[in-house]
């Protein structure tokens, strides 16, 4: 192990600037964890652009190092489940949260946090999926669970551009269901077929201009990346029995919906969070994600690959909206 390594730090300056830059640290500034990791590649999600911000309300304490999810090479371990060399890959509990993550050469985490990598996939796959990933793959096996099956009518995604939207979009083709992809950049409706939509809508074409408690039946499930009156308007519109999966709230945190569509439709709201996921399902969701849906990050152009020292204007262009696909960092040359 290198007893200096490069590191994202987010730092605060005494008047309350917070600036974020790359830095030199050492093994002895990591965090107290049993297992420590020579990380090969990271991702860049939202909470991490949130974590470089100074209103991101994600970072309590400076100096810091963002970066929710991780994959690598087991350098040292006092956890007699892993060992020196194995890959491995790590998302979500409080890993760049409040505890140092994974924009780093190094990591070092408790064991039951890491999750083996599967044979089938590469270190920088496991990062194109990453906590988007999970989060679509959970989505997606929760739809599934509730009865949706291919025939069953559209499926929309909403925040289709995105790194959960567009992985669940995938997903769900990969699966043999008709989905509609629903995004504000009309400039991306062909990226967005390729990925497997078979239909692209605008925010104009399927919501309406004011909020309805019900609304014409259009979709046998959804994956909704947005909440607000987006969500709102996809429970609305929801078929008789049907189910939406929550998994984020770039439009907002409030929704002015209505009880009607669970009271007279049966709809079904299931909230998805892939940070506390349990053990058994995140090894589940990774074998699928090795195997079934393995091609779901194989799309050209779909995942760009940066360096470390391109992460702080990633995450602004991030906050202004101006991102679509999926991003990994490259943190080592291990595992191509």
């Amino acid at each position: 192990m290198k007893e200096q390594f490069s590191a994202l730090v987010v730092d605060q300056t005494a008047d309350g600037n917070v600036y974020t830059a790359v830095r030199e640290r050492t093994l002895a500034d990591l965090p107290e964890g049993a297992v420590t990791i020579r990380v090969a590649y990271s991702g860049v999600n939202f909470k991490d652009a949130l974590a470089c911000s100074a209103d991101g309300h994600i970072v309590k304490t400076y100096p810091f190092v963002p970066g929710i999810d991780l994959s690598g090479i087991v350098a040292a371990s006092d956890d007699p489940r892993f060992t020196p060399g194995q890959r491995v890959l790590v998302t979500g509990y409080e890993l760049g949260v409040s505890h140092f993550g994974g924009l780093s050469e190094y990591a070092r985490v408790p064991g039951d946090w890491i999750v083996p990598v599967p044979e089938a996939l590469s270190l920088r796959d496991a990062m194109a999926f990453g906590t988007a990933g999970l989060t679509a793959a959970m989505a997606v096996e929760r739809l599934e669970r509730h009865g949706l099956r291919p025939g069953d009518g559209p499926v929309l995604v909403t925040g289709a551009s995105g790194g959960v939207g567009s992985l669940a979009i995938a997903m769900l083709a990969q699966l043999g269901c008709e989905v509609v992809a629903a995004s504000g950049k009309p400039g991306l409706s062909d990226a967005l077929r390729q990925l497997g939509a078979a239909s692209v809508v605008s925010r104009d074409d399927w919501r309406p201009e004011r909020p309805r408690a019900l609304d014409k039946q259009r979709w046998a499930g959804v994956v909704d990346v947005c909440g607000g009156g987006i969500l709102a308007a996809a429970v609305a519109s929801t078929k008789y029995g049907g189910a939406v999966a929550a998994t984020g709230m770039t439009a907002g945190g409030d929704w002015p919906a209505s009880v009607f569509p669970f009271i007279l439709r049966g709809i079904t709201l299931y909230g998805i969070d892939s940070v506390y996921a349990p053990h058994e399902l995140r090894l589940k969701l990774w074998s699928r994600m090795a195997s079934d849906w393995r091609d779901a990050v194989h799309f050209a152009g779909w995942v760009q690959e940066l360096g470390l020292e391109d992460v702080p204007a990633y995450v602004r262009t991030m906050r202004e909206g101006g991102i679509s696909g999926r991003a990994v960092v490259r943190l080592s040359g291990d595992g191509e």
